[in-house]
């Protein structure tokens, strides 16, 4: 199960609420820096943007590509590693508003991790070192370091045991 904490709430759904949840200004300076963020090809830049006005945490060499969307309402509850690449067009969310609640959760992507472009990141979740994530993936649950995922729903493609195992099989029968 992710980790978000959940929020219930009563009448309209909760979207209706979302001034409630988080200021309206802060939503329209959020939105201008990502669009900002999405189309420039600085990747220096973007990193600054994320850092300086969403107080996202970035590691270092980390690059976003172009139209990569960070969650517009709570992106420092965003993490991302060292020496990681985020894909093309690649949505990372820190909330999710539902019909009678809303919840949020911190997203963690760990060094060296490599997401495919078009994926989804969904709040709550934690990726380890060293992932890769296939193009297009929903990312609903934990992505153990050094495992291979994809697809919809998310699947293991294989674990970093498993391909410690299959190299040194190949180097065996190399012999």
């Amino acid at each position: 199960m992710r980790r978000t904490t959940r929020y219930p709430v009563s009448g309209a759904n909760s979207l209706w609420h979302i001034y409630q949840t988080v200021p309206f200004w802060k939503v329209v300076r959020n939105f201008i820096v990502i669009q900002l963020a999405r189309y420039t090809p600085w990747l220096a830049v973007k990193n600054w943007l994320y850092r300086t006005f969403l107080h996202m945490k970035i590691g270092k060499q980390t690059s976003f590509a172009l139209m990569v969307m960070p969650d517009i309402m709570f992106p420092e509850k965003i993490s991302v590693g060292n020496n990681s690449v985020i894909g093309y067009n690649t949505t990372i969310l820190a909330h999710e508003y539902l019909i009678k609640e809303y919840r949020l959760g911190d997203v963690v992507i760990g060094d060296e991790v490599l997401i495919g472009a078009n994926s989804t990141i969904l709040p709550g979740v934690v990726i380890g070192d060293g992932a890769i994530i296939s193009a297009g993936t929903l990312v609903h649950k934990d992505v153990p370091a050094g495992a291979f995922v994809g697809g919809n729903p998310m699947t293991t493609i294989y674990t970093k045991e498993e391909l410690a195992k299959r190299e040194g099989q190949e180097a065996a029968s190399e012999n």
